[in-house]
């Protein structure tokens, strides 16, 4: 079985996360390289570990959040798509097996919320780990007071937290925001669509999502 570790190490993959990610800067986005997907991968890991599902589904989804964001190389606009076609030839390369690239492409493939759908296991913790990475170190733009509404959001995290309870029924996204930087209802004017996508990714796994922003549950 091809392995997180195996992908993660890989010398080609590492440069086209970087240049994706270049190619991001140059549009002005928040931060999409290896902090971002390194993160990703270890909610999801998280997600399914906590569950209970098998260690190949573990592996599968550690790969598919780590390469979730290479479409951005060829460009931003359907990325996911174009993702999971790199994907596809990158893990075929490596040797992974039919069932591996098929599991893996389609979680990349339905990660974007243009586009999204929690088809399996595997697709909905890459959605719910991918949308909840908010936090100030994303925001690359230095002046404060040219800030769009996303780096406000981003930059008004002082912190973040996504937690199963004990009794794996609810999964929770709690964050400190500050005030000064970003509302409440800005913060809902461009993640709204993200945390609905989280609703019902954590539907998939059998669980309800819930959202609390300075200790008020809002979803």
């Amino acid at each position: 079985m091809i392995t997180y570790e195996q992908v993660k190490n890989n010398e080609q993959i590492k440069t086209y996360i970087k240049k994706a990610d270049e190619s991001l800067i140059a549009l002005g986005y928040t931060e999409h390289s290896f902090a971002h997907v390194t993160k990703v991968a270890y909610m999801a890991r998280y997600i399914l570990e906590t569950l209970g599902y098998p260690k190949e589904d573990i592996e599968m989804v550690q790969i598919a959040a780590h390469l979730h964001d290479i479409g951005n190389l060829v460009n931003r606009d359907e990325h996911a798509q174009s993702g999971a076609v790199m994907a596809f030839r990158i893990l075929d390369n490596l040797g992974a097996s039919a069932e591996e690239i098929a599991t893996i492409t389609t979680a990349i493939g339905n990660h974007d919320e243009g586009t999204a759908v929690a088809v399996n296991h595997i697709a909905a913790a890459l959605i719910i780990a991918d949308k909840t990475d908010v936090r100030s170190t994303r925001v690359r733009n230095s002046d404060v007071l040219n800030f769009d509404i996303h780096d406000r959001v981003n930059y008004s995290v002082r912190s973040s937290e996504t937690k199963i309870t004990e009794d794996k029924k609810v999964i929770e996204l709690k964050l400190d925001i500050d005030t000064a930087y970003c509302s409440v209802m800005d913060y809902f004017e461009i993640f709204l669509g993200r945390m609905i996508l989280c609703r019902k990714a954590s539907e998939k796994l059998g669980m309800k999502f819930r959202i609390i922003i300075n200790g008020q549950q809002l979803l």
